[in-house]
């Protein structure tokens, strides 16, 4: 299938706000997804973007049944090892449901991992729900490993009251 994959505008804000919703439905957790595309456009197309965004987008001819030719995206940032040095975190990549096994999946994955290359990361990272075992597997034929495995870490987090508790116990400045 003739797709292109280009780096998102701020016009882009709408279409990946939607699939963010169906990626959250697709892992049962929709529930969770509180951001608007306004949120998108200040957060990612600001004066200091918090990530950056591929698209992936299919001609007029091959839009899908709903109309969208937008129809993946990957949404990444960088982060730092005190080991390795520049990484990237590919927090999302979705590709919508009647598109998938065409190679879009792929064409943003390898798209991510050349801007990632461009800007002199050592090291792709992301993360995968356990269950969802086509994806874990997509990756591992790339080869991606799993860490969880192979050297047992786990990711955590802190958010809502927590993270406002741990705010709350920093020194004074």
């Amino acid at each position: 299938m003739l797709f292109k994959v280009r780096p998102a505008a701020k016009e882009d804000c709408k279409e990946i706000s939607r699939m963010i919703l169906e990626l959250a439905v697709f892992e049962n957790m929709s529930d969770q997804v509180k951001i608007t595309h306004e949120e998108l456009e200040r957060d990612g197309f600001g004066h200091n973007p918090f990530f950056e965004c591929l698209v992936a987008e299919v001609p007029e001819e091959n839009k899908s049944k709903e109309g969208f030719t937008v129809v993946g995206y990957g949404l990444y940032f960088y982060t730092y090892s005190t080991w390795k040095g520049r990484s990237v975190y590919l927090e999302d990549l979705y590709v919508m449901q009647e598109f998938r096994g065409k190679g879009i999946g792929k064409g943003l994955l390898s798209k991510v991992a050349e801007v990632g290359k461009k800007m002199q990361c050592v090291r792709l990272q992301l993360s995968v729900m356990d269950w969802n075992k086509p994806s874990r597997d997509f990756y591992a034929a790339k080869g991606a490993q799993d860490l969880t495995v192979s050297e047992g870490w786990h990711f955590l987090r802190f958010d809502g009251r927590d993270l406002d508790n741990l705010a709350n116990e920093a020194p004074e400045d």
